[in-house]
């Protein structure tokens, strides 16, 4: 595995960045309020971090819109979305048989 592909895996294999990426690409913006509701069971301080490391990375743009914060992916996050959808497909077709496995691994 080159360094990329492990920088990629690091950033992404965290607990809670893809569903948080997944909620900001479905949106224009959304705020903390608006992402910690959708995200049951995270603390705000575990969403803090997270979307603080997604900034880190260049995935995360976080606007100043009158005198509250709002958070939007980048164009970088937004160009693998494709390969979300594939795997959303993927699951999909199979994903009884990756249950347990997926449950075993939060």
């Amino acid at each position: 595995m080159s360094n990329n592909e492990a920088s990629a895996w690091r950033i992404l294999g965290k607990r809670w960045t893809l569903p948080i990426l997944n909620i900001l690409g479905s949106k224009q913006a959304a705020r903390f309020n608006e992402i910690k509701k959708v995200l049951a069971g995270i603390s705000s301080t575990m969403l803090c971090e997270r979307l603080l490391e997604l900034e880190r990375e260049g995935l995360l743009a976080k606007n100043l819109c009158g005198s509250k914060i709002e958070f939007s992916l980048t164009s970088s996050a937004r160009e693998p979305e494709f390969i979300l959808i594939k795997l959303d497909g993927w699951r999909d077709r199979h994903g009884r048989a990756c249950q347990p496995v997926i449950a075993n691994y939060q």
